[in-house]
């Protein structure tokens, strides 16, 4: 029964993955330069406002929705459920290794010592090393739910 799903699934991962690629560009290519450009005390604050506002159903159902769809996939794939699992495989491991992980092990901690520095000396110290680094895993995450987007292309193609 789950086989016949598999091609559903497979396009909501396809859909969830370049929601998600599409938010994470918007990030790196608009939303953090011109975060960059303010007082390091105002780019803080946009900073750790969008973090709080960013955790919304809606954000979190794609997101984390997107992730369960992939587990679901890795399975499928590995079972011989689709009929291109190797490109299940990649767009499954991509968006979970490339996105779930580098979000949960890089983004989140940087946002949280974000706003746990504030917005004083040692706010302002931290937010420089803080675009750099942040920006770079957040084009890591648009690359790789990007790259998950075209593999599930490519599984129902």
């Amino acid at each position: 029964m789950l086989s016949m799903l598999v091609p559903v699934i497979t396009l909501l991962a396809l859909l969830g993955s370049g929601m998600m690629a599409g938010l994470f560009f918007a990030y790196s290519n608009s939303v953090m330069p011109a975060l960059a450009k303010l007082p390091a005390p105002q780019g803080i604050a946009a900073m750790n406002h969008i973090n709080v506002v960013i955790q919304n159903p809606l954000f979190l159902t794609i997101f984390m929705g997107t992730a369960l769809l992939a587990l679901i996939l890795v399975a499928a794939g590995l079972l011989g459920w689709s009929a291109k699992p190797s490109w299940v495989l990649i767009g499954a491991g991509l968006y979970l290794a490339g996105n779930i992980v580098v979000t949960v092990t890089i983004n989140v901690p940087m946002n949280e010592a974000l706003a746990a520095s504030g917005e004083g000396p040692d706010g302002i110290a931290f937010w420089a090393t803080f675009l750099d680094r942040w920006v770079f895993w957040n084009h890591v995450r648009a690359a790789a739910c990007t790259g998950a987007l075209a593999a599930f292309a490519m599984a129902i193609r």
